[in-house]
């Protein structure tokens, strides 16, 4: 987990902030999750919603002006402190620089989604399971995992071990934690996944 850690504190050195790209760029990570993704959490003022993996606010920007709450976790403290200051505008935002597996939270949330996340996860189904508790009766879970199945990310100077996501484990992984799929659907570059967790009334 430090290597990844490294590779992202190392991002925030090189000044790569997806939050801050020009358009074009901006419109380029779209094809990992876009409107399409925003609009599977049925976001209102009432709902309190988690990022797994908040990076630098890119898409925090999109949805804390559309929710009561948004808590955003991220492992690595450089690129917390800059998701600090690319969402000091809003103050409905708290933000935590920890391990998503091993953070106990406090709460539950009626949204949580993760993009580009699940790649650093190598236990995808106790992640899962994880966020099933985390759920609020009838939340929706929002996935995006790559179609990229290589197993490392190649950034020439360095290496980082990656674990790949493969769509049929999701959903397997999704039955196993009483998560209900509701959609799916495809973007240039990922699979999307909504769940739901069921009622318990």
């Amino acid at each position: 987990m430090r290597d990844v850690i490294e590779h992202y504190n190392k991002l925030i050195d090189e000044n790569n902030d997806p939050a801050r790209d020009p358009k074009p760029l901006r419109d380029y990570m779209d094809k990992w999750d876009g409107e399409k993704f925003i609009e599977s959490m049925e976001l209102d003022k009432s709902k309190s919603v988690l990022e797994i993996g908040i990076g630098t606010g890119r898409l925090a920007i999109k949805v804390a002006p559309n929710c009561k709450s948004l808590c955003g976790i991220d492992i690595s403290e450089k690129t917390i402190g800059r998701a600090a200051e690319n969402l000091s505008m809003y103050q409905n935002i708290k933000l935590i620089c920890d391990d998503f597996m091993s953070f106990k939270f406090e709460t539950q949330f009626d949204v949580i989604y993760s993009s580009l996340t699940f790649m650093h996860m190598q236990d995808k189904l106790s992640a899962i399971q994880k966020i099933a508790t985390l759920l609020t009766n009838n939340g929706i879970f929002v996935l995006s995992v790559d179609k990229n199945q290589n197993g490392y990310i190649n950034m020439g100077d360095r290496k980082i071990r990656i674990y790949p996501d493969n769509p049929n484990d999701i959903r397997s992984y999704l039955s196993m934690s009483k998560l209900k799929i509701v959609n799916e659907f495809e973007t240039d570059h990922a699979y999307v996944t909504v769940s739901t967790k069921a009622s318990l009334v």
